[in-house]
């Protein structure tokens, strides 16, 4: 596939995902894992869970850092210079169209009904999501990743704590796991250089003890190796 074509599928792919983002931005993560995942195949699985954590986790609208984040993993900057373009174009307008209007949409009844519909919509959609990605961070079998996640849904739906508490316990919970692991591997590398040089010197000195045991058998070795390399000098 050429650049120019992949650039144009993302941009019409971000700009039709964006103008059907209603229900608020966690609403574009399943519509763009759907999209670049499983029908284009453009990222993996967890790549996608990756970035819509990026998203959620850093300043400003969820809808366009995953955009952004999206665009750049597909096309580099030239990418997310144009998922950011077709991302934004689609609510500026609306959103310039309704002010215009707003008075008569706020009182009208079918626009009303559309909304409630819209709601129940995007409710099931961001259902679908969290079962789908659910399923994927289950199917990993890391016991301490199914604890996060129930972890993170008690706090959030039960008792309420904010969401930014979370996403900071998780990241100082995942340095801390970093630094463990990385401390277990320098341990086992020296723990396996320790075991190779004490063979090394175990057949060394196994080696010597057999030397100083047959003498002759030494010398004899010690002859042939001499004689070997005054042929090799030879020819």
């Amino acid at each position: 596939m050429s650049r120019a074509k992949k650039y144009r599928i993302l941009f019409t792919s971000c700009l039709y995902i964006s103008a059907f983002t209603f229900g608020g931005g966690f609403v574009i993560i399943p519509l763009m894992r759907k999209r670049f995942v499983e029908n284009l195949k453009w990222l993996e699985e967890k790549e996608m869970m990756d970035l819509a954590a990026i998203a959620q986790s850093s300043p400003g609208a969820i809808a366009v850092n995953a955009a952004i984040l999206t665009g750049y993993k597909i096309g580099g900057v030239a990418g997310a210079m144009l998922a950011m373009l077709a991302t934004v174009l689609p609510p500026m307008i609306i959103i310039g169209i309704i002010s215009f209007f707003y008075v008569a949409f706020r009182e009208n009844v079918v626009v009303n009904a559309v909304l409630k519909g819209m709601q129940a919509g995007v409710a099931a959609v961001i259902c679908d999501v969290v079962i789908r990605m659910g399923t994927g961070v289950c199917k990993e079998k890391n016991v301490l990743f199914v604890l996060i996640m129930a972890a993170a849904f008690v706090l959030t739906f039960f008792l309420d704590v904010n969401v930014v508490y979370i996403i900071l316990g998780c990241i100082a919970l995942s340095v801390i796991v970093f630094f463990v692991k990385m401390g277990i591997r320098k341990k086992k590398a020296n723990t396996s250089d320790k075991i190779c040089i004490e063979e090394q010197e175990r057949k060394d000195r196994a080696t010597e003890e057999g030397a100083e045991k047959n003498p002759v058998e030494g010398s004899a070795r010690a002859d042939r190796e001499g004689s070997g390399e005054e042929q090799e000098e030879e020819k």
